[in-house]
């Protein structure tokens, strides 16, 4: 975990400036940033002229990624809706409160100082992480997705009448089971419990509830993106070498990338159908752009093409702040007996229902 560096006031007085709250998409959102850097700002160089992305990046943030319902199509809060909106999610997610029934209150075992989800508004004032569609949520599931869903539904309650099932968070499963998973062994259960993958590195990469730092180390020919959260790397070559044979698949993806200006574009393909991104597998297509905006930040954009799972692309944005390092070891199997506990309460319950106690 780390600490974030925020724009200062008068920055985000000029981005509101630069953004209609009503007209929202990427070029919105690049046109905000953009006004966000400081006068006579240059974009740092490494040796061969290219910009220079190298240090520790947060991406932690309050803005959630799919946009509230009752904002409707406001893409951007202005800068006093942005605090007051800041304090209420901060209100509610307070993990030291008392105040709930005592089943309520399990859910926070956690005491505030072990989240880190970030405090702020992602810099441009965004009203949600998600941009296009105009809407700020992603879009429906094709007819032949929604088909499969309901039908891996189906399997799942067949399945939970006859074996222990117990609920899990359903991030880059691997699975698409939805909250339910049975617990017959470690197989069953899903990439993040069993610390294989985490959801926070993507790609794309996403505001998790911790562990949000990453970091650049860039050379001529590559970039690779150090991911706290579950220590995984992604190398990206920056040399125009083709992507792998369609035949390899990869949870993350095969990545390259290339230059576009002072914008460093990346292209993932030949995922594998158990990276399940919201549902998206092997023929998922992200488009990824990185640019810096100033000294503090970056501006992170994604987009997701996959016509098999969703009815039309959608995209989204917000900004990386400048962190401090180092970024410190990611344990995830030391002293973590969640797993061990999940299986073996499976097994008590099943002696239960054999002995006829339950």
């Amino acid at each position: 975990m780390n600490h974030r560096l925020c724009w200062p006031a008068i920055l985000l007085a000029g981005a509101l400036q630069a953004a209609d709250a009503t007209s929202g998409g990427l070029a919105a959102v690049e046109k905000t940033a953009a006004a966000m850097a400081p006068k006579n700002w240059k974009v740092p160089r490494t040796p061969d002229g290219k910009p220079d992305l190298q240090g520790i990046y947060n991406n932690g943030t309050v803005t959630p990624f799919e946009r509230p319902a009752e904002l409707g199509n406001k893409a951007f809060f202005t800068k006093d809706e942005a605090i007051a909106n800041e304090k209420r999610i901060l209100a509610g997610r307070n993990m030291d409160r008392r105040d709930s029934s005592p089943t309520e209150d399990v859910t926070r075992a956690y005491n505030d100082l072990w989240w880190d989800r970030g405090t702020k508004v992602t810099g441009t004032l965004q009203t949600s992480i998600i941009v296009e569609p105009s809407s700020g949520r992603v879009p429906e599931l094709t007819a032949a997705m929604q088909q499969k869903v309901d039908a891996l539904a189906a399997e799942m309650r067949k399945r939970c009448e006859t074996e222990v099932c117990t609920q899990a968070n359903s991030g880059s499963n691997g699975r698409g089971l939805g909250p339910l998973y049975p617990a017959a062994g470690p197989e069953d259960r899903p990439y993040m419990e069993r610390c294989v993958l985490q959801s926070t590195g993507g790609p794309p990469m996403l505001p998790s509830a911790y562990n949000n730092n990453f970091e650049f180390v860039q050379t001529a020919d590559t970039l690779v993106i150090f991911i706290e959260m579950a220590h995984d790397f992604r190398v990206i070559p920056l040399d125009g070498r083709p992507h792998v044979d369609q035949n390899i698949r990869e949870l993350m993806g095969d990545s390259r990338g290339h230059w576009d200006g002072d914008t460093l574009i990346v292209d993932t393909t030949n995922f594998a159908d158990d990276t399940n991104f919201r549902w998206a597998g092997r023929n998922m297509h992200l488009t990824e752009r990185f640019t810096r905006v100033g000294p503090e930040a970056m501006l992170y954009e994604f987009t997701v093409n996959d016509a098999t799972t969703f009815v039309s692309p959608w995209s989204g944005a917000y900004m990386m702040n400048r962190a401090e390092g180092p970024i410190f070891e990611y344990a995830c199997h030391e002293g973590n007996y969640g797993l061990q506990g999940i299986l073996s309460g499976a097994r008590a319950e099943e002696k239960k229902r054999a002995m006829g106690t339950h």
